[in-house]
Order: structure tokens, then sequence, then C-alpha cells
């Protein structure tokens, strides 16, 4: 029997909004403040989501449970199987000797701790989000940064807030071109119009990650270099983003930040080299930071050597990302699991929807074009080419399943979690709350957007969640569907930063485990300062002349 989504089911927004917070404020509340391990307080915020989504909302309690299921399966993949080999990788590198020869040379381009930040967690992070997205980007960087000595709370939450300009393009424009597809957008147009509201904060994000790390005083003494890697980040993001489309977005404009960023540093140079590990005002905060001393020099040989594993890994992920890749390796082996008693058996229904619409619930098991596993070939090819044998490969393997096996668990209950409030309506209702603010929607729709990120860990689901309902409020308050449209991925690329999946991949990358409260503390401020930056740029370009000349109609 179908089962129809209700949204209001006490027939008071307020309450029925109340409820359907419920698992995430207990999820919030275990990790940030009570202090709770990770993969507990994922388990007790699926246990209220359960009990609410069937007690409060009438999920039937059958359909609540393989909503769960499937959450949880596709937790392990994609998310889990890319921490699990990019970690993988990490051991590989590390044990030889090879990583530290690689933090070596990243040091001699310059040993000033902000100018890496900008190199490694914005620029060279954007090139993964561009490529993979879905993670990687955050497991690289914080892997790489903690191997250059910053504390694991740097490393971490640095790595989450630089990782935000470029996620709306982020896997090859899966997100923009998603929310075209399932919800009638127009690509260009979205896809210009999204182009016409990140580069101002590609723009601002690098000064805000570096005033995040250094203070006020920190950044000005670097605001050169600075301008530098966002505006040559930002331009080449509105002209591709403009006139060719979503796909190579961020991988030009990550490319033409890091040569423009590394060019700039062979003429100009700091007057003071900041050396500190540590973010400004958190000089003791938890964890081992590694070593800030000036670095060794390395042969060229040596240094290519300890490089090439990282290439190897580039190549691989960007092949991998290839979309005709994807369809040749699914055409291989990609087998689809319907869910027996959940597929086609939910509605959603107006005002989300103009006519009911069933939800699909197939499991795709997508494993050769995943991009995990196009790590892990990386990571074994790259192994080879360290002179590792294939027994020693799959002993460091097995140690690499054990040291993250809690992080595994963890995204396993994040996703069940997100999965069920998607299945229930939870999430629905919580969108409708702030799709009834009238005048102000172009604000509180930007921070719908946000909220579906930080629920569901990607900004493609927040699209697909979120996407029509902001067409249609759009349509009702006379403003330009494409505006909105494009304001729910811009701001969800704020929500990045808080999503659980990230926190969690953040602190496994820095091996900072059973840290993940203090990392969500540390990042939440900044993701809803600069979601609410983006609510207000979005609402001047729906009112406010000359910002509404910029409006895609």
């Amino acid at each position: 029997m179908v089962w129809q989504q209700v949204y209001n089911p006490f027939g008071n927004m307020i309450v029925s909004t109340a409820l359907a917070a419920i698992p995430v404020v207990v999820m919030l509340v275990c990790l940030g403040l009570l202090h709770i391990k990770a993969h507990y307080a994922a388990g007790l915020g699926l246990l209220s989501a359960l009990v609410i989504a069937v007690f409060a909302f009438g999920m039937p309690a059958d359909m609540a449970g393989k909503a769960a299921f499937l959450g949880g399966i596709s937790g392990l993949l994609p998310i889990g199987w890319i921490v699990l080999n990019i970690i993988f990788l990490q051991q590989l590198t590390q044990q030889n000797g090879s990583f530290q020869i690689l933090q070596d040379s990243i040091a001699g381009i310059t040993e000033d701790r902000r100018l890496q930040l900008l190199l490694i967690a914005f620029a060279f992070g954007a090139f993964f989000e561009g490529a993979a997205g879905f993670g990687t980007p955050v497991a690289v960087t914080a892997a790489i940064l903690i191997g250059l000595g910053f504390s694991p709370l740097a490393a971490s939450g640095l790595s989450l807030i630089a990782n935000t300009a470029p996620v709306a393009f982020g896997a090859l424009g899966t997100p923009v071109i998603t929310l075209a597809k399932v919800h009638g957008y127009d690509l260009m147009a979205v896809t210009a119009m999204i182009g016409r509201q990140l580069p101002f904060f590609s723009l601002l994000v690098p000064f805000w990650l570096i005033w995040a790390f250094a203070g006020r005083k920190g950044m000005m003494e670097v605001w050169p270099a600075i301008l530098v890697t966002g505006v040559s980040f930002a331009i080449p993001q509105f002209l591709v983003s403009n006139y060719i489309g979503p796909e190579l977005v961020d991988i030009i404009a990550a490319i033409v930040s890091m040569a423009c960023l590394i060019g700039f540093l062979r003429v100009w140079k700091p007057k003071k080299v900041w050396t500190s590990v540590s973010l400004k005002g958190h000089e003791a905060d938890s964890g081992e930071a590694g070593p800030a001393n000036a670095p060794t020099r390395h042969s060229n040989a040596a240094v290519i050597r300890a490089w090439t594993p990282w290439l190897i890994l580039t190549v691989f992920v960007f092949i991998w990302g290839l979309p005709v890749v994807k369809t040749w390796l699914n055409g291989i082996f990609a087998p689809s699991f319907p869910i027996d008693g959940l597929h086609n058996m939910i509605e959603k229904v107006a005002p989300v929807v103009p006519k009911p619409t069933k939800e699909g619930a197939v499991y795709q098991l997508l494993l050769l074009s995943a991009t995990g596993t196009g790590i892990l070939v990386s990571a074994i090819v790259g192994g080879l080419v360290m002179k590792y044998n294939p027994i020693q490969l799959v002993a460091a393997y097995g140690r690499t399943l054990w040291l993250v096996k809690f992080s595994l668990l963890t995204i396993v209950l994040m996703l069940a979690l997100g999965t069920l409030t998607r299945y229930s309506g939870l999430d629905t209702t919580l969108g409708l709350a702030f799709a009834n603010t009238g005048v102000l929607y172009p604000f509180f729709g930007t921070l719908m957007g946000w909220l579906g990120v930080a629920l569901t860990g990607s900004d493609t689901a927040s699209n697909v969640l979120f996407g029509g309902m902001q067409k249609v409020a759009a349509d009702q308050l006379g403003l330009s569907p494409n505006l909105m449209g494009a304001a729910n991925s811009s701001g969800g690329v704020m929500g990045k930063m808080i999503d659980a999946q990230s926190i969690v991949v953040a602190s496994t990358a820095t091996r900072w485990f059973n840290h993940e409260g203090e990392i969500l503390r540390y990042v939440f401020f900044h993701s809803i300062a600069l979601a609410c930056l983006v609510g207000l740029y979005v609402t001047l370009q729906a009112y406010v002349w000359p910002f509404t000349l910029m409006v895609v109609k």
C-alpha cells in the first residue's frame, strides 16, 4: 500500500517543524555539546528519527527501517569507500617516507603556513572537488595539512572551510546537472546564475580562510597572495560557468589559481613568515601537531618520486570522473537492487510537488565507476611504484580498515539518518518552514539549501530535495526560478563544512578520532555566517538594482 508523506501532521507548523528538527538537534547536541563519540551521536540521532517518523509523522515502521537501511549501504558506497581508500594511500606514502618528502617540497614553495593553506586547502582542494567531490578534497587536503605539521583542529577545520566555493560545480558539475535534470531548469541558465553568485564568495573565502587561521593581522600580512588566489579562481569560475557549462568550472579555475599563486610566490614573499601550526586563539588545542621546523632539501628525483603517487591519484580521479568512463564502467557492472516494500511505495504530495509523485528507492551498486575505486586503483599502482609487494599492500589495507572502522560506522549511521528524514518527509517539513517567509524568501530560501546540505552531506542531494520547492515558491512570489534554484546550490555549499559525513572524513584523514564535536563547534559559526552572507547577496539580486541586472530570468 502506498503511503503519502504528511508534512504537518498536527495541523500546526510550529509543532510539526519542532518535531521534525528533533533528530538533527539530538545529533548536533550530542556531538557539539555533550562530547559524545560520533558513532553514538549518529546512532541516537537515527533512533530519534525512527521514533518521530513512525509515531509523529505516521510512516509505516517497516518503510522507516528500509529507508534507514538504504541510507546505510549508500553511506558505505560512495562516501566510506572514498575515505577508506584515500587513507590507504596516505598510509602507504607515510610508511615508505615519501610523504615527508612531499611535505618538504610543498614547504619549499613557501614555508609560510598561510600560503600553504591557500595552495593546498583552497586551490588543490578545489581541483579534487571538481574532479571527484563526495568528500575527496577534504580527505586529501586534511591528510596533507596534518603531514605538513598543522594541528589536528587546524587541518580538519580549515579543510572544511576551504571546501565551500567549489562545491556547487563539484564532481564535474553533478549538483547543477542534477538540479536541471530532475526539476526542469534550463541547464545553462541556472549554471550561469550560480556563476554570478559564487565568484564573489570565491574571492571572499580565501580571505576568510586565512583570517580564521591567523587572525586579521596575519591575514593582512599576506593579502596580495590571497587576492591573487581568489581573483584567479573567481574569474575563470565566472567565465566557464557563463559561457561553457558546469562540467569543468572547478578544474579550470583550480588549475589557473594554483598556477597564478605559485608564479606570484616566485616574485613576492611576505615580510614575516608565519610558522604557527595552530589556529589563532587555539594554540593549546588538543592533539599532537607535527614539527614546524625548516624543510629538508631533497634531490629533484626524490621529490618526483614522492609526488608520483599523488600525481597518479590525480590522473585516476580525473579519468574516473569523466562521464564517458563512468558510463563504460557502469555498462560492465552496475546491478540495481530495488528496495522491496519501499521502492515507489512513498508519494510526495502538494505543496512540494504539483501532483503526487512516487519516490524511487533503488540501490545501484556502482562499484566500478565509484570514485573510491579509482582511488583504490591509483593507490595500488602507486604502491607498486613505491616498491611494495602484493602481500605488503594487502596487509596495509587490512591495517587501514581497522584504523577507520568507527569512521565507516559513523558514515553509515549518518547516511541512514539523512535518508530516513528524506523518505519520511521530515526534511521537507523543515524546508516548508523556510518557504513560508514571504518577501524574505530569497534569504531563507538560500538557507534552505544550506539546511539541505547540512542534513544530507551533498549539494546534489539538497538540489534534488529542495530544487522543485524553490521553483514553485519563486513562481508564487514573482521571483526568477533560476535565481532561487541557483541560491539553493550556492547557499548549500556553506552547509558542506558542518555536514556530519564531511566532519567524519576530516577527523579520519587527520586521525583525530573522537574529536568530531570539537571540529563541529569550530566550523559552525563560519558555516552559518557565510550562509547568511550568501542569503543577503541573493536578496540583493532579487530586489536591489544594480544586482537585479545579474539575474538570469
